[in-house]
């Protein structure tokens, strides 16, 4: 059997439950809606990729199997995917793969699915380790759902403290998840994305056929990301073009989303579409941020900004908006590179400028990423799941 094919567990499909673990060795199951181009997403295939590596099983639970992300699937890793395509529904598709599977522990991811697993495992007879993942500003998210979504962050201050662990993504969102819904600060451990990996160089160093990144002289910033409200690139756009006044520059922006009609408008109407290219979603971002002369976070809020660890461990020169969470955490408040106000054009673009005329020492950026490596990830999923505890490291 394909590792990477869907498995449809007999009694998922027929009801039937197994009073028994369904495998001969423990595994530990991750749990998110889908694969999709996103950062949480990115993350949970990395995490994946690095457990089974270390020979451990592990299992990857999907309510669709669909995004670009399972084409970077190890695989060993076992994609099970649910009957039910609804976040709601899947609840029973999960609530029969925990008693028929028995997993050591199931991970969940974002909060919508988070809730799920919690619906989920509280109804079996023999309840799994639990750990449920917040992976941005709880807050800001809340307050733009709309729907059963909605309801969902709203169940969040009862179900959460069913789960064994909650796990936030920076101390950012710990703080924010703690204040906004009452839940113990001391109850929600930080758990850092693994962005660092061994084999980031040799993915950075892959060849670019982008004409702007072939050693003309004209240096390139490079946003990256999901065109999305989040993100605000306009924002970005609006500075470069302020920037772009003083000295010439051009701007690329990888990601793909519901805003790329608004963006080409704006730089349009900004007068700089000609120095501006997005390209779209690109599963190899490294090679365009080792040879980009700065990478720009313009985000409104984060919760562990990814791409701006990806950018440093590259060398690459970062400037930062000053958005919830992440960049004072990681750029140890400014030390490693200019944070500026969030919705703040000029001072973005005076940054900009700043730092494209005095990149600074790139070793700093460089260890400072290396703390976010995918093996400390990797240990501290580990240890939460239980499986440091029973079969040791």
């Amino acid at each position: 059997m394909d590792p990477r094919k869907p498995a449809r567990l007999p009694g998922l499909e027929t009801g039937g439950i197994s009073k028994d673990r369904g495998s001969a060795e423990p595994v530990i199951a991750f749990f998110i809606q889908d694969l999709r181009e996103g950062g949480a997403e990115r993350n949970v295939a990395r995490l994946l990729n690095g457990i089974v590596a270390r020979g451990i099983p592990v299992e990857l639970v999907v309510i669709e199997r669909r995004g670009s992300f399972f084409s970077e699937l190890d695989p060993r890793v076992r994609v099970v995917e649910l009957p039910q395509k609804r976040t709601i529904t899947s609840v029973l598709g999960l609530r029969r793969y925990i008693e028929q599977r028995r997993p050591l522990a199931l991970i969940s991811s974002l909060t919508h699915t988070n809730v799920a697993a919690i619906l989920a495992n509280a109804s079996v007879a023999h309840p799994t380790r639990l750990v449920v993942v917040e992976r941005n500003q709880f807050s800001t998210n809340r307050e733009l759902k709309r729907g059963l979504v909605r309801l969902a962050y709203g169940l969040v201050p009862w179900l959460y403290r069913r789960a064994d662990l909650i796990g936030a993504v920076s101390s950012g969102v710990r703080d924010d998840l703690a204040e906004t819904t009452g839940l113990p600060a001391d109850r929600v451990a930080v758990l850092y994305n693994p962005v660092v990996s061994d084999g980031l160089a040799a993915r950075a160093a892959e060849p670019v056929d982008h004409p702007w990144l072939q050693g003309s002289g004209v240096p390139v910033i490079v946003g990256l990301g999901r065109l999305s409200r989040q993100k605000n690139f306009p924002l970005l756009l609006e500075a470069f073009a302020l920037a772009r006044r003083e000295r010439a520059m051009r701007l690329i922006i990888l990601g793909e989303g519901g805003l790329r009609g608004e963006l080409e408008a704006q730089a349009e109407r900004l007068g700089v579409a000609d120095d501006v290219d997005l390209p779209g979603f690109d599963a190899n971002p490294f090679r365009y941020l080792s040879r980009a002369a700065l990478y720009v976070l313009s985000s409104d809020w984060e919760g562990l900004p990814t791409a701006l660890i990806e950018a440093m461990a590259c060398g690459t020169p970062v400037v930062a908006t000053d958005c919830q969470s992440g960049p004072r955490e990681i750029l140890l408040d400014g030390k490693l590179g200019p944070i500026v106000p969030r919705g703040d054009p000029e001072a973005l673009s005076d940054a900009i400028l700043s730092i494209l005329n005095d990149p600074g020492d790139s070793g700093p950026r460089i260890a400072r990423a290396k703390e976010f490596s995918l093996d400390r990830a990797v240990d501290r999923y580990l240890e939460i799941s239980g499986w440091t505890e029973e079969f040791g490291p």
